[in-house]
């Protein structure tokens, strides 16, 4: 369903973002790129099964770059499912770590963001319900919600 009007999303409390992604360095190398490939699919199989994890919501793409941008109820979930040892996480970062490490056929990165109420603010116009518009509630972008400043303040 596309929103023709002006849309804006709210969270209840603190959340996480958490931005997640690969470089694929070396193309040529499909033997060490389709275990990396794969990992993520299965991480996230794991998170939308296990809701009591924390995990809300991804978004991602594709390219030369592969970004996923993640939402999280809180750092504490990210952080222990990070180390669980019983989850698809861990031995996955230990593989890469084995088979790629610093090798430079691929590269990974993260950011971590932490957001409460009154530290972020977005709107979509003509959009389906999208990245944090999914993970929380979508609203009219309307009276005290119609600008930017005014999204921040609520």
């Amino acid at each position: 369903m596309i929103y023709k009007d002006r849309m804006t999303a709210k969270m209840e409390g603190d959340f996480v973002v958490f931005l997640i992604g690969m470089r694929i360095n070396k193309p040529l190398m499909l033997h060490k790129l389709i275990p990396v490939l794969g990992a993520m699919p299965k991480m996230l199989k794991e998170l939308y099964t296990k809701p009591e994890l924390g995990f809300i919501h991804h978004e991602m793409w594709f390219s030369r770059t592969i970004i996923l941008v993640q939402y999280w109820r809180s750092i504490e979930q990210l952080m222990d499912y990070a180390k669980n040892k019983d989850s698809e996480h861990l031995p996955a970062w230990q593989a890469f770590n084995k088979s790629i490490g610093t090798d430079g056929t691929v590269g990974i990165w993260h950011e971590t963001y932490k957001a409460s109420p009154g530290t972020y603010e977005n709107v979509y116009a003509n959009m389906p319900a999208f990245g944090l518009g999914k993970a929380g509630t979508l609203v009219q972008a309307k009276g005290n919600l119609k600008s930017a400043s005014d999204r921040l303040k609520s």
